[in-house]
C-alpha cells in the first residue's frame, strides 16, 4: 500500500513539475520569443557563438526542444548554415545540463514567494510582459514545489521492499536503463524533468551508481527524440537539425555506456553525494560532448546533407500551406515562427519564378512562360493562407514586439506577392511577346540583362536573411544593394541607348522591351526590400516617392546598428 501510494504521489509531482516547465517556457516565449529568435540568428554565422547563444537561450526556456524547433524554423529553407545550427544544439545541450544544476539546490523556501509574486503580476499584468513574467514567476514557484516534494516522496520509497525490488530489477542492466529513461524522457517530452527525478531516487539510493549513470545516457538520447518526431515529414531537409542532434548524443552515449562503471566509480570517489555526482555527470556528458563535436561539424552537415536531400515538390504541394497549424494560435510566437516560414516559402517560389524567367526571355521558352503563370498563381495561394492565418491570429494580447513581428511577416509577405505579380503578369507578357514577335536582344543587351537579374536574385537572398534575422545591419546592407541596383538600371539603360543601332521597328520594339525588362526587375527588386524598411523604422518610399530615406539619418545610425 505504501508503495502504490509513493508511486502515485511520485508521478503526482513530476507532473507538477512539467506543468510548472511549461508555464515558464510559454511565459518566457510570450515575453522575449522573437528577442531571443534574434538572438540566435545573429549568432549563427560563428559556430562558437552560435553554442553560447544556444546555452543561453536554452536556459531562459528551460527547454532544449524549444530551442531545437526555434533553430529549425531558422535553418528551415537553407537560409541559415546547418553547420552553425548544429553548434546551437550543442550550446543548448549543455544549457538543459546547466538547469539540472540549479535546480538541483534546496532553494524551495522561494517557491511561495515566487507564486505569490507570479499570482499578482499575472493578474495586474492583464496581457503584457508584465502578464507573461507573472506566468514565468508560477512556472518557477510550481516547479519548485513539485521538486521538493518529489524529494520528499522519495525517503518512504527506501522502506518499501516491493518497490525497491521492482526498480532493482528495472535498473539491473545498463543497456535497459538507457532505453527506459530514453522512452520516459520523450514521453514527458522534458530531459531536465527526468535528470531531477534521477537525481532524486539517486539521493535517496533507490538506484545504484552503474544504473545512474546509464539512465543519465538515456535522459539525453530522449531528449533529443521529440524535435525528430515534431520535424515537418514532408520535407528531408527539414530533418538535418533535429536528426543531427540526436546522431550526437546518439554518438556519446555508443562511446559512454561501455564506461559506466569506472565513469561511476571515478565521480562517487570524488563526490560521495549520489544526486551531486549525477547532476555533475550529466553537465560533463554534455560539455565534453560539445568540445569534441565542435570541430567536425562540417563533415557531419556534409553527410546530413547527402542523406537527407531536399526534396523536389510537385505543383500542387507548392501552394498549399506546409506549416500554418492552427492549435498553436494561442501561442504568439510560435505561430508567427510558423508563418515565418511560409513567408520563406513564399520567397523560394519568387526565387524560382525569377530563374524560370531569365529561361522565358533569353530562350523564348513558351513552357516556362505558362510555368511562370502557375507559380504565381500558387504564389497567390499561399499569400492568401497566411493573411487569413495572420487575421485570424490578430494582435489583441501580443506583446509589442510580437505586434511589430505581425506588421513584419504580413507587410513582407503581401510584397513578394506584389513581386510575383509583376513577374507574372508584366514580366511574363514582355516574354510571351519577345517569343511571339520573333524579337532578337543584342549580345551586350543580353550580358546585361543576365547582371542584373543576378543582382535582383542576391537581393532576394539578403532580404529573406533580414526577414528572419531582423538585424539592422543586414538590412542597411539590402538598402545599400537597392540603391545600387537602382543606379545600374540608369547606367545600363544609358549604355544601351547609345549602342542602338538597329533602328529598324523591330530593333526599336526589342531596345524598347529590353528597357522595359530592366524597369520591371527593379520594381521587383524595390518591393523585396521593403522589408528593410520595416526593420529599420523608415518610411518605405513606395509608399512616399523619396528615395532619400534609402540612407541611415546619420543621428539614428549608431542606435540603429546597436540593436
Amino acid at each position: 500500500m505504501i508503495a502504490t501510494i509513493a508511486l502515485i504521489e511520485l508521478v503526482g509531482y513530476v507532473i507538477l513539475l512539467l506543468w510548472g516547465m511549461h508555464m515558464v517556457q510559454s511565459g518566457v516565449v510570450r515575453a522575449f520569443g522573437s528577442d531571443l529568435r534574434r538572438v540566435i540568428g545573429r549568432t549563427l554565422r560563428n559556430r562558437f557563438a552560435a553554442v553560447g547563444a544556444g546555452l543561453v537561450v536554452t536556459a531562459l526556456l528551460q527547454s532544449s526542444t524549444a530551442t531545437a524547433m526555434m533553430t529549425t524554423s531558422l535553418a528551415a529553407g537553407g537560409m541559415v548554415a546547418l553547420v552553425p545550427a548544429l553548434a546551437v544544439m550543442l550550446g543548448a545541450n549543455i544549457g538543459t545540463a546547466l538547469i539540472v544544476k540549479v535546480l538541483s539546490f534546496d532553494v524551495s523556501w522561494v517557491a511561495p514567494l515566487l507564486l505569490i509574486a507570479g499570482y499578482v503580476a499575472f493578474r495586474r499584468g492583464r496581457k503584457g510582459t508584465i502578464h507573461d513574467l507573472g506566468r514565468v514567476g508560477i512556472g518557477l514557484g510550481l516547479m519548485l514545489l513539485g521538486l521538493h516534494q518529489l524529494v520528499l516522496t522519495i525517503e518512504p520509497i527506501q522502506s518499501a521492499p516491493v518497490l525497491g525490488e521492482i526498480l532493482g530489477a528495472l535498473t539491473r542492466e545498463p543497456l535497459l536503463d538507457l532505453a527506459l529513461a530514453a522512452l520516459l524522457t520523450w514521453a514527458a517530452h522534458s530531459s531536465v524533468a527526468v535528470m531531477l527525478l534521477l537525481a532524486s531516487l539517486a539521493a535517496g539510493n533507490v538506484i545504484t551508481p552503474v544504473a545512474a549513470i546509464a539512465l543519465v545516457l538515456g535522459a539525453n538520447l530522449g531528449g533529443a527524440i521529440p524535435p525528430v518526431l515534431e520535424a515537418p515529414s514532408a520535407d528531408p531537409a527539414g530533418r538535418r537539425l533535429p536528426i543531427g542532434n540526436l546522431a550526437f548524443r546518439a554518438l556519446g552515449c555508443v562511446v559512454a555506456l561501455p564506461f559506466a562503471r569506472p565513469i561511476a566509480e571515478a565521480l562517487w570517489s570524488i563526490n560521495p553525494d549520489p544526486a551531486a555526482s549525477v547532476v555533475n555527470f550529466h553537465i560533463a556528458f554534455n560539455l565534453i560532448l560539445a568540445v569534441a563535436l565542435v570541430g567536425f561539424l562540417d563533415p557531419a552537415a556534409s553527410l546530413l546533407t547527402r542523406a537527407l536531400p531536399e526534396r523536389q515538390k510537385k505543383a500542387e504541394e507548392v501552394a498549399q500551406p506546409l506549416y500554418l497549424d492552427e492549435a498553436v494560435l494561442d501561442t504568439p510566437y510560435l505561430a508567427l515562427t510558423n508563418a515565418s516560414r511560409e513567408v520563406l516559402r513564399m520567397a523560394d517560389l519568387v526565387d524560382a519564378m525569377l530563374r524560370r524567367l531569365l529561361q522565358a526571355v533569353t530562350g523564348n521558352d513558351p513552357e516556362a512562360i505558362k510555368e511562370l503563370v502557375r507559380m504565381g498563381k500558387a504564389l497567390d495561394r499561399l499569400q492568401e493562407g497566411l493573411k487569413a492565418y495572420l487575421t485570424q491570429l490578430g494582435t489583441d494580447g501580443l506583446s509589442e514586439a510580437d505586434v511589430q513581428r505581425h506588421g513584419h511577416v504580413l507587410d513582407f509577405a503581401v510584397n513578394l506577392g506584389h513581386a510575383g505579380d509583376i513577374i507574372e503578369r508584366s514580366l511574363a507578357d514582355a516574354a510571351a511577346r519577345k517569343a511571339k514577335r520573333d524579337l532578337v536582344l543584342t549580345k551586350e543587351d543580353e550580358t546585361d540583362l543576365r547582371a542584373f537579374h543576378g543582382r535582383v536574385l542576391d537581393d532576394l537572398k539578403l532580404a529573406a536573411s533580414t526577414f528572419m534575422a531582423e538585424d539592422a545591419r543586414s538590412a542597411q546592407s539590402l538598402l545599400d544593394a537597392k540603391r545600387k541596383l537602382n543606379a545600374m538600371e540608369r547606367t545600363t539603360g544609358r549604355h544601351h541607348l547609345t549602342r542602338l543601332e538597329d533602328r529598324s521597328p523591330g530593333g526599336l520594339e526589342a531596345s524598347t522591351l529590353h528597357l522595359a525588362i530592366l524597369r520591371d526587375l527593379r520594381r521587383v527588386n524595390s518591393h523585396i526590400s521593403t522589408i528593410a524598411y520595416d526593420v529599420l523604422g523608415l518610411t518605405d518610399p513606395l509608399e512616399n516617392q523619396d528615395e532619400s530615406s534609402d540612407h541611415l539619418p546619420e543621428t539614428a545610425s549608431p542606435t540603429i546598428l546597436a540593436q
